[in-house]
């Protein structure tokens, strides 16, 4: 995969990036296991608890630039044991809230912080100033795919150690399994591969900030990205609530995550793939028209076991497939000298969408009593978003003579 001399060093740091996204995005997008029971131990009500989580999303989105912006500066080591350490304390104290405000504070702070400070903006960022140029498309999707799998490990094994365990034996399961990442972090907290200090005449952080903030095709990029995380933190977050309204028992729920994570495995490299060898917006394109497309294909399929499950493997193969290509392109915009901080901030678009993905369809259910109108918004943003990626500016990929 990677044409270098160094595939050792090559693959230590791009595996290490994807063994810690396994475990801060296995925990995060898992959480709607929690959902129900957390309801019925608190009785807080599904509206009160998703805004929890919610916040949780636009935490762990507004903690991205942050998180990006130290780690350019200083190096990702000690943002990812700081990241790592905050998402085993917020699990470990879960069970102990009970309260919108505990839960707002152990889950919407703590454990986003923490995952958000171990997850895409740092952990590509880090890997990309380490590795040379053609590895990089490559990398992202191997990197990516970590997170992908995270989810399909975890959501089964965190329903299982629900019904074992119950939900508080489970979330301080959880707590343990995130340390289990600190081992990793020594293989990107060393220095060398690509990794540089400000190189004379280097514009600096801020001013690259100020120029991107300007720049038509990065703002096009970011509403783009925030129908992504409204979509993703909608499902991750309703879909178990989704599977009871239909009738079906808990374990659908669990085997979709499941699926979707597994499916986004295939996604993930693919789409890392095709970073070299297309536009990244027109990969962006596809991927958002086909998430509109299998949306209504779920409206009108009959709601069993088989449904979740074909919807889960076709909505999985994009799930987080997004993040190369749009990484990509924000490399292809500004360089990579910046890329934790720059990426960061589209993360932080996509985790606006995602509070209002995850608030919305609590609120949705309070009201109306089903999600009808969330899955009929979904369309309608996927479309948009589809489109919004045309007009960005970007280079043709150059094919490597024959």
């Amino acid at each position: 995969m990677f044409r270098t001399l160094n595939q050792p060093a090559i693959w230590a740091i791009t595996l290490s990036a994807a063994g810690i996204l396994m475990v801060t995005m296995g925990a995060r997008q898992s959480l709607g296991l929690f959902l129900s029971p957390l309801n019925s131990t608190t009785g807080l009500g599904v509206a009160s608890i998703s805004l929890a989580m919610a916040a949780g999303q636009f935490m762990w989105g507004a903690v991205q630039p942050i998180a990006g912006a130290v780690a350019d500066r200083y190096g990702p080591g000690r943002v990812l044991v700081g990241g790592i350490l905050l998402l085993a304390l917020g699990s470990a104290l879960t069970p102990f809230m009970g309260s919108t405000w505990g839960l707002i504070f152990s889950l919407g702070l703590l454990s986003a912080i923490g995952s958000g400070a171990g997850s895409f903006s740092v952990l590509i960022g880090a890997a990309t100033l380490r590795l040379p140029l053609e590895a990089r498309g490559a990398a992202s999707g191997v990197i990516n795919a970590g997170g992908s799998f995270g989810q399909f490990v975890f959501a089964p094994i965190l329903q299982k150690l629900i019904q074992v365990f119950g939900w508080m034996g489970a979330m301080w399961a959880l707590a343990i399994i995130a340390l289990s990442a600190l081992p990793l972090v020594r293989v990107l907290a060393k220095p060398g591969g690509n990794a540089s200090r400000a190189a004379v005449g280097e514009k600096g952080l801020w001013p690259s900030v100020r120029e991107a903030m300007a720049d038509r095709s990065y703002l096009l990029l970011h509403a783009g990205f925030f129908t992504c995380g409204f979509h993703i933190a909608f499902l991750v977050t309703h879909l178990p609530g989704e599977v009871d309204l239909c009738g079906l028992p808990p374990s659908v729920a669990s085997w979709s995550l499941a699926i979707i994570g597994l499916s986004n495995i295939a996604g993930s490299l693919y789409a890392g793939s095709c970073v070299a060898r297309y536009r990244s917006k027109y990969v962006l394109f596809w991927m958002y028209a086909s998430r509109a497309i299998m949306v209504v294909l779920y409206l009108f399929a009959p709601k069993t076991d088989l449904t979740f499950y074909t919807f889960a493997a076709g909505l999985g193969f994009t799930w987080l497939a997004t993040v190369p290509p749009t990484a990509a392109i924000v490399g292809k915009l500004f360089g990579v000298r910046y890329l934790g901080t720059l990426f960061g901030l589209t993360l932080l678009s996509h985790q606006i969408g995602g509070f209002l993905g995850a608030w919305l369809g609590g609120l949705a259910l309070t009201r109306f009593g089903d999600y009808s109108w969330m899955w009929v918004a979904d369309i309608g943003l996927a479309s948009a978003a589809a489109l919004v990626n045309l007009p960005i500016r970007e280079a043709p990929v150059l094919k490597p003579a024959m």
